[in-house]
């Protein structure tokens, strides 16, 4: 589900918006906050794996924390680190915490995501899933910046469609694996299937 482009928030409007957010890396409990998303990817990369950050928002602190356990990190936002660079290449994983939800075209923002991961790499994305509680009800609609809302089984198609696989180790966390090349499932270091895969 998402906002008609008449009534999208302006560009001025969405900043102010985003200005508004503490996003600092040195909050105890945003950091707990961004675990949800951090550990279980971390536990699926490898060592030497590079990784992006897009939408890291006015405060990058995910890209902190991944560097600190091993996992160089870049940043993308369309404000406040708009250098194009970083989505003129790919990654071994891409991190989008809390910002698909801000996509004014989903379908386009999706395949932008979905193209910046390297064979065998990881798209992990943390939001909230729409459908479990009534909208008018949903405190996650309120933010007039969340213009594209998301059902659990929309964000299931979005892996299947393309065929990569799924996981979801929490209610809000989603962790796409492209394919390697040649359809195994193997991450990019070619160290072979874990946890249990094929």
């Amino acid at each position: 589900m998402s906002v008609a482009r008449t009534d999208l928030p302006s560009v001025a409007e969405e900043r102010a918006r985003y200005e508004t957010h503490e996003n600092d890396p040195g909050d105890a409990g945003y950091r707990a906050f961004l675990d949800r998303l951090a550990v279980p990817l971390v536990e699926r990369l490898s060592p030497g794996m590079e990784g992006l950050d897009v939408g890291s928002g006015p405060g990058p602190t995910l890209s902190v924390m991944l560097r600190e356990r091993g996992f160089p990190t870049a940043v993308w936002d369309p404000f406040f680190a708009p250098d194009p660079a970083p989505l003129e290449r790919t990654w071994d994983f891409v991190t989008c915490t809390e910002t698909v939800e801000h996509f004014n075209d989903p379908s386009r923002g999706w395949d932008r995501l979905f193209a910046l991961v390297r064979p065998g790499g990881w798209l992990a994305v943390m939001t909230e899933p729409f459908g479990e509680e009534p909208l008018a009800e949903w405190w996650y609609a309120r933010d007039p910046t969340h213009v594209a809302l998301y059902r659990a089984e929309t964000l299931r198609r979005l892996a299947t469609d393309r065929g990569w696989t799924l996981e979801r180790p929490s209610r809000t966390v989603f962790l796409y694996r492209r394919p390697a090349e040649d359809g195994d499932p193997r991450d990019v270091t070619g160290r072979g299937p874990r946890n249990g895969e094929p």
